[in-house]
């Protein structure tokens, strides 16, 4: 049967971001389809930012309880490795939306299950899973919201090496003897920090000569040496170049680097890059090439159309959960204003301009320390042609700092344009430092002027006093 329909706007991939145009079209009075081939939530909430982050949870907890004189001890046996993961599994509503399809037709979309491909202009088929077909067209605009997925390198042997991605790395229901990881980004050192404290053997194998290679150097070099001291194994400047696993999953892998030395393991995670899932979603049928990053102006329409947009990961500006939401925020409200004919509003940090993706993009990894970052790291800023000075402070001599953690350690950075005296950006790490972030995304959004900032008092005593010392620093 195939049933055809018309909407104003029609959503592709029911995501993060996927949801939050839906809910910015519909509270403009937009009718909105949202397609969905998977889980209603996306990556985010079933294999990636939720599970991994519930894993994460309890081993930064007694990380922390671990250094105060008086619980220490209290907290030094293992985790209770199947109530975190039974933990994670609730936290995943054990991978079942219902919640979140309830939710879309609540905020008054429809959806529809099944792979939806684009079949010209304003125009997506839906194969839905019964074998039903829906055509929906669009009125004003159709959004790609269909996100990124992880890479692997073209191995020998990686065919039939049955090897972790992302996903199973985040859903895995037993913990591995030995676990090698292959990527020292975000995904790498983040499930190193989870299953090495859940009892595996962790060899975190990288290609370049640190980890967190978008962040300032000292992050890696601070994650790296923790993750050393938790027992994990880190070898920096090797590469994989082949498998071997002969009987398959369940049984051990080997690792050969390129110099021809084996590593054996029970599993291996490859933690080296993301693509964007538009293979098969019909690009080609509207002059694009499938499986290519959608570039997109500021308003998130995709260049040389007037009524597609590329939200999310798919545009590689920032693949990031809040920032793929933080577009959604930008490009509902714009297809509603050019679908009622009103100009927008596209100025630097205009309501229809996603400038933060280029000035202000905050990341923290959940590892121990952690490493938080917003904006441009003094590398980056210097190629920018930017005149800038890089303040640091040691987080560890702050007053708060020493109350959170016996022996506690961390850096903090911040990077000035010295032309502007405004806040570039900034990156911390160390303990609990994740909380810290947003006051510096405030500050480096806000472009908020270094002799504001003075006026801007930390409390005390706590580690965002580290504010006050870089301020003081700078200024002498």
């Amino acid at each position: 049967m195939t049933e055809e329909s018309e909407y104003d706007v029609v959503v592709l991939g029911a995501g993060p971001t996927g949801e939050n145009v839906a809910d910015r079209t519909r509270a403009a009075g937009l009718s909105t389809a949202v397609v969905e081939s998977e889980l209603v939530g996306g990556e985010c909430s079933y294999w990636a930012c939720m599970p991994s982050k519930a894993l994460l949870r309890p081993v930064i907890a007694r990380a922390d309880a671990r250094r105060l004189p008086g619980l220490g001890q209290a907290v030094d046996g293992p985790l209770d490795t199947q109530a975190v993961l039974a933990r994670r599994d609730e936290k995943t509503a054990h991978w079942k939306d219902d919640g979140q399809a309830e939710w879309v037709d609540g905020i008054g979309a429809r959806l529809y299950r099944g792979h939806g491909r684009l079949t010209g202009p304003r125009r997506v088929t839906v194969s839905g899973p019964e074998g039903d077909r829906h055509i929906l067209t669009a009125r004003h605009a159709v959004a790609v919201c269909t996100g990124s997925r992880a890479v692997l390198p073209p191995l020998p042997g990686l065919a039939y090496g049955h090897v972790w991605t992302s996903r199973e790395a985040t859903s895995a229901q037993q913990v591995p003897g030995r676990l090698a990881v292959v990527g020292g980004g975000v995904v790498g050192t983040e499930m190193a920090t989870a299953w090495r404290a859940l009892g595996a053997e962790v060899t975190l194998l990288v290609r370049g000569d640190r980890l967190l290679p978008r962040m300032e150097p000292f992050a890696g070099d601070l994650v790296a040496e923790a993750l050393t001291e938790a027992g994990v194994t880190v070898r920096t400047g090797v590469s994989v170049a082949a498998l071997v696993r002969d009987s398959g999953a369940g049984h051990p892998v080997s690792l050969v680097l390129d110099g021809g030395e084996h590593i054996e393991a029970d599993e291996v995670l490859f933690a080296t890059g993301r693509a964007p899932r538009t293979e098969d979603i019909g690009l080609e049928t509207v002059g694009l090439e499938p499986g290519a990053w959608l570039e997109v102006d500021d308003t998130c329409r995709v260049v040389g159309s007037d009524w597609l947009y590329a939200v999310g990961d798919v545009n590689r500006r920032a693949l990031l959960t809040h920032q793929g939401k933080y577009q959604a925020r930008i490009a509902g409200p714009a297809i509603a204003a050019r679908a009622a004919g009103r100009p927008l509003d596209t100025g630097r940090w205009g309501a229809h301009t996603a400038t933060a993706d280029h000035a202000a993009v905050p990341q923290v990894v959940f590892t121990d320390p952690e490493a938080a970052s917003v904006g441009l790291t003094l590398e980056a800023a210097e190629a920018a042609g930017y005149r800038v000075r890089a303040v640091d402070h040691d987080l560890g001599a702050v007053a708060g700092a020493g109350l959170y953690a016996e022996g506690y350690r961390g850096h903090a950075r911040m990077i000035v344009d010295l032309d502007r005296e405004v806040l570039l950006g900034a990156t911390f790490v160390g303990p609990g430092v994740g909380e810290l972030l947003h006051s510096a995304t405030v500050a480096v959004a806000g472009e908020v002027p270094i002799d504001r900032l003075w006026h801007a008092v930390p409390a005390y005593p706590t580690i965002s006093e580290v504010w006050l010392r870089l301020l003081e620093t700078y200024r002498k």
